[in-house]
């Protein structure tokens, strides 16, 4: 089973859009794929439509609830959803109650290796317990990155802080919402990556057909899928899978 966390410090960058499309396709390519919505705002479990509510979420943070009781199957064939809860956003004090702590999600994860071949975290923004345990817990991180100076500061953190935390897990990176337009999108999407990771080419564009995921609350590729939006999640996709093996 492949793990793959959806992050970035920065929010508004588009890791649900990102975690929704690339799910989709997973599942469309045949893999048996999971999303874990771990952001309490619950836009992933929205998108599919899955009301965001587990009920006793403490006992499935400390194990005492299986993982099964609260996975939901999403419209699309091999493609289901643990979705958020609004007690989430206390999920770092509850991690914090149980024995090593930082390994707790992985801990959890141990007995779905039997039912999917890919499970995505789809990450609250900010560096805490919760995004530490994604780090320990995926074998992949993709980090979304909006061509700017500050977008490229948070990225820097982020590589800075698995480095110094010697984090074994593989980072890549990629630009979204990208408007060539801008003299800056266009000079740092031409520019040097940062070398502590490994930056995708595909670069997902700024268009009104990602916004329009909060109304048609479908991935791209079912309700636009000739778009060029949905072009790009595909090559992002399929680049991505050729990495992760």
């Amino acid at each position: 089973m492949k793990t793959l966390g959806i992050y970035n410090i920065k929010g508004g960058v588009g890791k649900t859009a990102t975690a929704v499309n690339i799910g989709h396709l997973a599942a469309h390519s045949g893999l048996r794929t999971l999303i874990w919505d771990l952001d309490p705002q619950g836009a992933a479990s929205f998108y599919f439509r899955i009301k965001p509510r587990i009920k006793k979420s403490r006992l499935l943070l400390f194990g005492k609830r299986d993982l099964d009781d609260a996975i939901k199957a999403t419209d699309y064939p091999g493609l289901d959803l643990l979705p958020a809860d609004f007690s989430y956003r206390n999920m770092d004090l509850l991690l914090n109650r149980v024995r090593k702590p930082k390994l707790q999600l992985k801990r959890l994860l141990r007995p779905l290796s039997r039912d999917y071949d890919l499970v995505i975290f789809d990450c609250p923004p900010s560096i805490s317990l919760v995004s530490e345990n994604v780090f320990r817990a995926a074998d992949t991180l993709l980090v979304p990155t909006i061509p700017t100076t500050l977008s490229l500061r948070t990225l820097s953190q982020l590589l800075g802080f698995i480095d110094e935390n010697k984090i074994d897990t593989r980072v890549f990176s990629f630009y979204s919402m990208v408007d060539i337009r801008k003299s800056m999108h266009k000079s740092i999407c031409e520019s040097a990556a940062d070398p502590r990771c490994t930056a995708l080419s595909s670069m997902i564009p700024y268009n009104v057909v990602v916004e329009l995921m909060g109304m048609e609350r479908r991935p791209v590729n079912e309700y636009a899928p000739r778009s060029m939006v949905a072009k790009a999640y595909r090559q992002l996709w399929d680049e991505l899978a050729a990495k992760m093996g």
